[in-house]
């Protein structure tokens, strides 16, 4: 089972919570403010609760263009709005700060999330500059903060960006649980929205037979049935949309059509 939370269930699907811009970035609604943002995310976790998904994760997807450190106030504001969520959450929920480990780990802290995502390891070629991430500084920094029991997710070929790391990505990723104590791989798709490659989840699969393994991107109802052919879950937001449109609101439609087909797998 990929992790304790999701115990006597074969597949698990975690889906997004996008939260809207947050204070100091360009998208960022301030007549709306902080009311704004708790608003529309707690709709879309009410539609995404009713379709059935496994689990919540909350993420910035929308403070474009993406930085690598954490603002203090986008960091404050994000972490206000999980924790005013929280109450209504019937789920277990992770979260993701884009694209800070650090900041993501502290805020699940703070907030008593189950799991956390982020890019972890590597070294990366990305549309915000040389990215490198410091798996060994998050993974300190949970164990000394008591929290060893929150996953960390391992995001193993970050979107939006080419690692530099010639080796198999099957390779990186059993180097990723040896050497990191990564609790679950990801294995995403070039861009939000857009599916992982089946021979890479395929890899990693024959790699770490033993370890929990999500697709991390582009996972939809045409293509879960093969998806989940070798990863045990997935992480959704895109398909979940309005249209198929990240950037819109969750369509409660949507959710419960593609949870009706993994009910069945």
């Amino acid at each position: 089972m990929p992790f304790e939370f999701f115990a006597g269930r074969q597949k698990a699907v975690i889906a997004m919570a996008h939260i809207g811009a947050l204070p100091g970035a360009p998208l960022y609604d301030a007549a709306g403010g902080m009311a704004k943002l708790v608003d529309g995310v707690a709709a879309d976790v009410e539609k995404l609760q009713a379709g059935g998904v496994h689990a919540i994760m909350f993420g910035n997807e929308n403070d474009r263009p993406y930085e690598l450190l954490a603002s203090p106030q986008a960091l404050a504001a994000m972490t206000a709005v999980v924790s005013e969520i929280k109450p209504m959450l019937k789920v277990p929920f992770g979260v993701n700060f884009l694209w800070d480990p650090l900041a993501s780990v502290a805020m699940g802290v703070a907030t008593g999330a189950s799991f956390v995502r982020e890019i972890f390891t590597g070294l990366f070629a990305s549309d915000m500059g040389l990215w490198e991430p410091k798996a060994a500084e998050a993974v300190r920094l949970r164990h000394n903060l008591g929290r060893d029991d929150m996953k960390l997710l391992f995001n193993i070929n970050a979107e939006f960006a080419s690692s530099l790391d010639a080796r198999p990505i099957e390779l990186r990723a059993k180097s990723a649980v040896f050497s990191s104590l990564a609790d679950a791989i990801l294995v995403s798709g070039p861009l939000t929205g857009q599916p992982a490659e089946a021979s890479h989840l395929k890899a990693v699969r024959e790699a770490l037979p033993d370890t929990p393994l999500f697709a991390n991107t582009g996972v939809n109802i045409d293509n879960v049935t093969d998806t989940f052919a070798y990863a045990d879950g997935c992480v959704i937001g895109t398909h979940f949309k309005v249209d198929g449109n990240t950037w819109n609101a969750v369509d409660a439609d949507r959710v419960k059509r593609f949870m009706d087909v993994v009910a069945k797998l």
